[in-house]
């Protein structure tokens, strides 16, 4: 059936369409490209003299060798892609059919040197984007549709394994090797869910087993190299600012430790484990983790390092429930056992599976008061709840900042640098800031285990 253009005239929220058409290079290894167009679920900006010349519409050309990722074969992937490019309502995105890989081969992709091939496929087919766009994006003066670059740090990947979970669905795991600022190569496990691609859940540094040279290291490579977890150090961009969060309660923790304490925290929102092992192997942490995934601990469990034992007690459950259940004096959890219900310090890493506003953190259920209450309900009086932020808008923000007020009495917050992240500190009583104890034999330690500028970077909001 003939595909009728006149459909693509008006933008459409949140319509999502894609069709095939023959490839007029016959000398790619695919027959098809694949057309994609999405439209935004949000609505437009009123016109206004100050935006009549600001794009809505741009074309996006899939990476080569990438057609087969999420971030580019799925409706949640090109979703991503439009909300991270500010202001356009409709993308297109455009790159061979992928071929379906067979599932007993490992999926590797390298990037390629030569883009020539790439930029030909651009000028052959600018007539069918200009044909997809809608009329009203000419009206005032466009004459040409900008074209969109996708770059990222990856030099190559392999795919380890693709699994189903009940609570995320599905997953997938890969080791990549990113560009390196510092002329080492650089090696990374990463975990990906398919309802949102482009964010990286959890990420740790790999290190190659038996190779003292590391130019003869190939991820995918025929040599069938093996990487081992390093748990030593934190990666992900977010987690290094949550660990120094625990320079405003120094002095308390390191008093704990003098008296033969290991403070305690509570994680919600395991992923693959990188903080709960931190903070156990680096910091002496007595750590309980709450994950609502099974399948996502089974992961965790394999690729990642995370172990369940001394000091590290896991719970497959809601994390909210939990808080909940402790608040009110039920410590027992199930598959556990028995729960000590004070906590040093509580750390949430939860996103939202709410998509329409793209990427967000923590999910609209989790700031409600009786939540919060109940987290205030079981940190020690010196405690701290650390949780990450990704706000899809600066009123999200406030508005959280404001429900924190409402259960506690001070609040801290570190600007992870990257243009996404927040770290919100919240103290469970107003107590007088320990960070500019240099001779705590804590903060010497958080010191030496991360970086210190952000320790220093944390104000009081």
């Amino acid at each position: 059936m003939a595909l009728d253009i006149s459909i693509f005239e008006t933008i459409h929220p949140s319509r999502f369409l894609s069709f095939t058409i023959p490839n007029p290079d016959p000398s790619h290894s695919s027959p098809l490209i694949r057309i994609a167009i999405l439209d935004s679920p949000l609505q437009p900006p009123t016109p206004s003299s100050s935006s009549l010349s600001a794009p809505n519409v741009a074309a996006m050309f899939v990476p080569k060798h990438r057609e087969s990722d999420w971030l580019f074969s799925t409706e949640s992937g090109h979703l991503q892609l439009l909300l991270s490019s500010p202001n356009i309502q409709r993308l297109i995105l455009i790159g061979q059919q992928a071929i379906v890989d067979d599932p007993n081969s490992p999926s590797i992709y390298r990037r390629p040197i030569d883009s020539d091939c790439l930029n030909n496929l651009e000028m052959t087919l600018k007539p069918l984007v200009i044909a997809l766009s809608p009329k009203d994006y000419f009206k005032y003066g466009n004459l040409e549709v900008p074209i969109l670059s996708y770059e990222d740090n990856v030099i190559s990947s392999l795919v380890l394994e693709k699994c189903v979970g009940n609570f995320v669905g599905e997953m997938l795991v890969e080791d990549v090797e990113i560009e390196s600022t510092n002329q080492k190569r650089e090696f990374r496990r990463r975990l990906r869910f398919k309802r949102m691609p482009n964010l990286v859940q959890t990420e740790i540094r790999i290190v190659p087993k038996t190779v003292h040279c590391l130019d003869s290291v190939e991820i995918g490579g025929n040599n069938n190299i093996e990487f081992s977890p390093d748990l030593g150090v934190l990666v992900h961009v977010y987690l290094v600012p949550m660990v120094a969060s625990l320079a405003l309660v120094g002095s308390w923790i390191d008093e704990r430790f003098q008296v033969g304490f290991r403070p305690k925290a509570l994680c919600l929102g395991v992923g693959g484990g990188a903080v709960v092992g931190f903070l156990k192997t680096q910091l002496d942490f007595q750590v309980v983790g709450v994950e609502a995934d099974k399948e996502v601990l089974r992961v965790a469990q394999k690729y990642f390092g995370l172990e369940d034992g001394d000091f590290i007690q896991i719970c497959v459950r809601d994390g909210m429930e939990l808080m909940e259940k402790l608040a009110c004096g039920d410590s027992y959890c199930e598959g556990v056992g028995h729960i000590e219900p004070q906590f040093d310090v509580i750390m949430v890493d939860l996103d939202s599976s709410d998509l329409r506003n793209g990427v967000s953190a923590p999910p609209l259920e989790f700031v409600r008061k009786d939540v919060l209450l109940a987290a205030r309900s079981i940190l020690c009086e010196s405690g701290i709840f650390v949780i990450n932020v990704i706000p899809p808008s600066r009123l999200f923000y406030e508005r959280l900042v404001h429900d924190f007020r409402e259960v506690f009495p001070e609040l801290y917050e570190i600007d992870v640098g990257n243009g996404e992240n927040f770290v919100l500190i919240a103290k469970a009583l107003p107590t007088a800031s320990s960070i500019s104890d240099c001779e705590n034999n804590f903060l010497k330690k958080l010191r030496l285990a991360i970086s210190g500028a952000y320790m220093e970077s944390m104000k009081r909001i």
